[in-house]
């Protein structure tokens, strides 16, 4: 080798070097620039959020040419604007309930379980930056939620769902997401009241801490560690009052005690709500259910010197209903609804009676019957309590196909067995009545009925949360209006609580013992506590393994299986009194007019 090709080898080996050393310059001074935080600026984010979603994910509601919100007009609309504001200025997230309430969900929960699960693909599809877990997630069982948690590559939060091995987070605790050079942290949060609605089996492995309790610390700890620009917290827990009362309802409780927060996601009770703080840096958003609303928060962000040295919320609600469909993800996701609505229109049996859940509201119904003859039909079960389900569902005379048992009965709840005595029977009874009426004075009774007599139904007329616009409506859940068959009753609504339910007999006629033990068939989500009529009479539903005698499948499984059995269903069946027993408002005569009136006030009829 010459002295000239050596000196170009070296020439050439430095020029190398040196661009390799530019190189790396460049990407530590690149560095530096992230690490110091983002350019200074004005910044512009929309926060859109979804809760309660409940399986609505297709417009169509299967049996008619009716459309409805979904996530497919959730879609268009977030979109939409990712493209007028572009997709670093928008954060989508979900509230949880998504996995249970509708065809599509029960489909890819329960049947159709080879296939991938329609809910991660369209999450992942649509770009949900996280979704929270819900209670009625956790209800489809292990199975179902293990099963999507694995599949969806969407972060999945709850930080208060602790594994009981290991004491982390059984789903994930929050995420850190990046938009215009800015650390966006969302941390979510189950409804920490689960164990008292579910079975223990549906959550083996976890327990639920209350949010309050935690999310301060958590809050605390992911900003020391990753100092977020932005923090949202997710949680599937109610709006509540704000007074630390309600364990399901902690969301007014955060929203006045968290600190270092720019937005709160609540859900689980469907009301729409949203508000921000004095300061207009916090702020509150409930978009209610059912993709009827989008909520919506806006974010305006001031940085100097590479920090944020101002920020200012807005919040508020986007009706979805008059929105169009995704025309793109509806044809992505078409063959899925195909098959949900093949399944959904398959036929069950005939029907030659109307079924209203409504009837239940005021005495025996061929609605709560059929449900009730579920429980009485399994062996060794004495009695059955149960409550209408579904505010206002009507199933028509005619061929019954599955979609109607999703108005029957649209929960996934198990049936179970209880031991409870003829004591706490009639003691039950009077805590449930005491949810659903009022007492009248004879006087009362014996005047005409008019607009402005008093309301025998505990109902109220206050602004519909979805609508604003007032109306009629339960002060109280009316599913949690238990009634009981196996037994026949009379309830006087003139007597106070404690001595408004007189028994007179089972249905077959013989005597009811208050000595006795009876086998009463409910829901899963009665017998572990949900509405609080166990607890009211002093069963603690944490000791219930020792009452619990039996548990069967869920209901709507019941429920297909003996419409299976009895092909044909008439009204002759369904009042037979000698299974069901009956039970009725009393004094008779006097209590009708006032039956009508409250109806006519909730249904207009």
């Amino acid at each position: 080798m010459t002295l000239r090709t050596k000196w170009e080898n070296m020439t050439d080996f430095k020029y190398i070097n040196m661009r390799k050393l530019s190189t790396l310059t460049a990407l530590v001074f690149a560095f530096l620039l992230v690490a110091c935080g983002p350019k200074d600026g004005f910044y512009e984010f929309d926060l859109f959020s979804t809760n309660d979603v409940h399986g609505t994910w297709f417009d169509s509601t299967y049996t008619s040419t009716r459309v409805r919100p979904s996530l497919l007009a959730v879609n268009r609309y977030v979109d939409s604007v990712r493209t007028v504001k572009g997709a670093e200025s928008v954060i989508l997230i979900d509230a949880g309930d998504c996995l249970q309430g509708d065809n599509a969900a029960y489909y890819f929960n329960y049947v159709d379980t080879v296939t991938p699960h329609l809910y991660p693909r369209m999450v992942d599809y649509m770009k949900y930056d996280a979704v929270c877990v819900g209670n009625h997630d956790i209800e489809t069982g292990h199975n179902v939620y293990d099963r999507v948690r694995r599949q969806m590559k969407t972060p999945w939060l709850a930080a208060n769902a602790v594994r009981e091995d290991n004491g982390k987070s059984y789903f994930q605790d929050y995420v850190i997401i990046k938009r215009k050079g800015l650390k966006i942290a969302v941390i979510g949060a189950e409804n920490a009241n689960i164990a008292a609605w579910l079975t223990p089996e549906l959550w083996s492995g976890m327990r639920f801490v209350p949010i309050v309790s935690m999310m301060q610390s958590k809050v605390d700890e992911v900003r020391a560690k990753h100092s977020p620009d932005i923090v949202i917290v997710a949680t599937h827990t109610a709006t509540g009052k704000g007074d630390g009362s309600v364990l399901e309802a902690e969301g007014l409780d955060l929203f006045k005690s968290l600190k270092g927060v720019d937005f709160l996601l609540c859900a689980h009770d469907h009301r729409p709500f949203v508000t921000v703080n004095e300061e207009h840096t916090f702020g509150f958003i409930n978009s209610g259910s059912h993709c009827r609303n989008i909520g919506h928060g806006h974010l305006a962000i001031e940085v100097k010197d590479g920090k944020v040295v101002s920020k200012t919320v807005s919040t508020d609600l986007i009706p979805v209903k008059a929105e169009p469909v995704d025309e793109k993800m509806e044809a992505v996701f078409h063959n899925d609804y195909l098959a949900v609505k093949a399944f959904t229109l398959q036929k069950v049996g005939e029907l030659r009676t109307e079924l209203r859940t409504r009837d239940g509201y005021v005495g025996m119904s061929d609605y709560l019957s059929l449900v009730h003859r579920l429980g009485l039909s399994q062996p060794g079960v004495d009695l059955s309590v149960a409550a209408p389900l579904t505010f206002n569902g009507t199933v028509k005379p005619g061929t019954i196909i599955y979609n109607d048992l999703f108005t029957i009965y649209p929960y996934e709840n198990q049936m179970f067995v209880v031991k409870m005595s003829g004591r706490e029977v009639k003691d039950y009874l009077e805590a449930s009545y005491d949810q659903w009426i009022n007492t009248l004075t004879p006087v009362q009774l014996s005047k005409p009925v008019s607009d402005a007599s008093p309301a025998l139904l505990k109902i109220a007329n206050r602004p519909d949360p979805r609508t604003s616009r007032e109306r009629w409506s339960f002060e109280n859940r009316s599913y949690n209006f238990d009634s009981a068959a196996g037994i026949s009753y009379t309830v006087d609504v003139t007597k106070p609580f404690g001595e408004r339910i007189t028994i007179s007999s089972m249905a077959d006629g013989s005597a009811f013992d208050f000595a006795r033990e009876y086998n009463v068939a409910m829901t899963s989500y009665r017998a572990c506590g949900g509405g609080g009529l166990l607890r009211a009479i002093g069963i603690d539903p944490s000791g219930m393994d020792s009452r619990i005698v039996a548990r069967f499948p869920e209901y709507r499984s019941i429920l297909y299986s003996y419409l299976q059995r009895h092909s044909v269903l008439t009204s002759d069946e369904l009042e037979d009194t000698s299974v069901t027993g009956i039970w009725k408002f009393v004094p008779e005569k006097q209590v009708a007019p006032f039956l009508r009136n409250d109806m006519h006030r909730l249904f207009g009829e």
